[in-house]
């Protein structure tokens, strides 16, 4: 049988006691773009680059369009579609999200309507197609494809987020380069992107989009920044021909930008919710510090993390699980393996959907992972719950921390009230919720 008997594990975990809790602000940086600004921010700074030159009248230009649950991504596109339709120009969108959605024309499209982008809502259309263009061998003698739709088209603009990635490090990371040859490749570009192994990719993302970027085929990148708050921050507009040399700048703006738990250390951490809309590994690692690979560090320091809630979004896709100690039945009755397996047939990475124990509920759930840590003061035991890892302005500490955050030990921390116990309903499921 492959999940455990409930009433043999509750037993051994129903005297395991859950330290009271206490809610606490994080303090980051806060400029940012509000939504209403977006149209305006992206048309100024398309017209400071010089780049509105290269779309011309008549001219059919793709706009990429990934998978990731970027902040405003609806509003991003549709800016962009208005945009090249100002210059007289005929838009269309490309899904560029690599073997996501299932690895399926249909599917894509559906990862797209899921952030409220289709073609209703643009006012253009969406070609959605796995098939792909050779456009040649990068330096390193890996093939290079391209999505038919948009190597077809008169130019194309790449639209993406630009950040660190969740299991490498480079000189590019997640952003132009990436979308270029991971998400425009779709599967089969994506899985040679990926086919040395994480520890290579740094090196085949660059020079594989230098194949692309020598094709001709792309006019510019104009590539979206967040701050901590997942808010809009800024846009730049990179010339196809700047690329390779801008985007390692914008990285090091990324990372200085990028949130974190500032507390630093904890004996358990808890995820209430995972899912693709919110990390390419349904948890971001910069923030949770469980990696896939050992191929990138950073994040906050746990003994054990448990998982306890699966985003309606993720259409199944649980990418990320094999990231915890333990995760709910919850989580493991969604799992679509189809969705997450491809995923992993691509990239080469396994660990992060690999299965580990299932617990009945988020009590147990906690309740294991307290109990399989080890040296450890149980009256003194460092919890740490956050609701997902791209929101973590707001989370809740154990009663270990309120001292030391009252004495401003932690820049940036502050607590929004005192420690109580953490409420659960009769099924186990935990009721606490974020101020």
């Amino acid at each position: 049988m492959l999940l455990h008997d409930d009433k043999t594990v509750s037993a051994l975990l129903k005297d395991v006691a859950i330290p009271r809790m206490f809610h606490a602000s994080q303090r980051f940086g806060s400029a940012h773009i509000d939504k209403e600004e977006i149209g305006g921010a992206i048309r100024s700074e398309i017209l400071r680059s010089g780049m509105d030159a290269r779309i011309r009248p008549g001219m059919r230009i793709a706009i990429t369009a990934g998978s990731r649950g970027i902040r405003n991504v609806d509003e991003i596109t549709r800016s962009i579609v208005n945009f090249v339709k100002s210059k007289g120009a005929r838009p269309f969108i490309v899904p560029a999200m690599g073997s996501h959605g299932g690895a399926t024309a249909e599917g894509q499209r559906e990862v797209l309507a899921g952030y409220g982008i289709t073609e209703e809502s643009m006012g253009c259309p969406i070609l959605s197609s796995m098939e792909t263009v050779l456009l040649g061998q990068s330096e390193l003698g890996k093939p290079v494809y391209m999505d038919r739709n948009a190597y077809e088209s008169d130019g194309i603009i790449i639209s993406c987020r630009l950040k660190p990635h969740n299991a490498f490090r480079g000189k590019v990371e997640s952003g132009p380069c990436k979308m270029m040859t991971v998400g425009l490749g779709k599967q089969h570009g994506a899985e040679l992107v990926h086919s040395d192994g994480m520890d290579r990719i740094a090196r085949n993302i660059p020079t594989m989009a230098k194949v692309v970027i020598d094709s001709g085929k792309v006019l510019f990148a104009i590539p979206c920044l967040e701050n901590a708050y997942d808010q809009t921050l800024m846009f730049e507009a990179i010339p196809a021909e700047k690329i390779l040399e801008r985007e390692p700048e914008l990285l090091k703006t990324a990372f200085k930008n990028m949130p974190s738990i500032l507390v630093g250390s904890g004996d358990v951490l808890i995820v209430d919710m995972i899912g693709k809309n919110f990390s390419g590994t349904g948890v971001d690692p910069n923030i949770t510090g469980r990696f896939s690979t050992p191929y990138a560090t950073g994040g906050v320091q746990v003994q054990r993390s448990c998982f306890l809630d699966l985003t309606e979004e993720s259409h199944g896709n649980a990418l990320g699980v094999g990231l915890a100690d333990a995760v709910t039945r919850r989580i493991y009755d969604k799992i679509d393996t189809n969705a997450m397996y491809a995923n992993c047939l691509t990239s080469t990475v396994v660990r992060s959907a690999m299965l580990p124990p299932v617990m009945a509920n988020d009590k147990e759930a906690i309740q294991f992972c307290i109990k399989t840590c080890n040296r450890v003061d149980p009256g003194a035991l460092r919890l740490i719950r956050i609701p997902n890892s791209l929101h973590i302005g707001q989370i809740m500490l154990s009663e270990a921390y309120y001292q030391d955050v009252l004495d401003g030990k932690y820049e940036g921390v502050t607590a929004l009230d005192e420690p109580a116990p953490l409420s659960f309903g009769g099924d186990g499921t935990l009721l606490t919720d974020y101020i």
